[in-house]
């Protein structure tokens, strides 16, 4: 289980499983192996969505973003 967080503000999103942190890592860019954070916008929504998002995460990252068209968010361990 994970943790998912607004990064600028470490706002809680929400947590994930396993299996969704392994979507979002199979589905978004990383600069590095180490790398915890992404960076999410309208846009990159949308094609998780199309890649088969959960409507569960879609919603946590929806709310992530509110009114704004892109945020980053980032993932520790619980």
């Amino acid at each position: 289980m994970y943790a998912l967080y607004v990064k600028a503000d470490h706002r809680y999103i929400g947590d994930i499983s396993d299996d969704e942190l392994k979507f979002l890592v199979d589905n978004l860019e990383e600069e590095s192996l180490e790398d915890t954070d992404y960076d999410l916008s309208r846009l990159t929504l949308e094609y998780l969505r199309g890649n088969g998002l959960s409507p569960r995460l879609a919603q946590m990252l929806d709310t992530a973003l509110g009114d704004q068209d892109d945020v980053e968010i980032v993932y520790e361990p619980k």
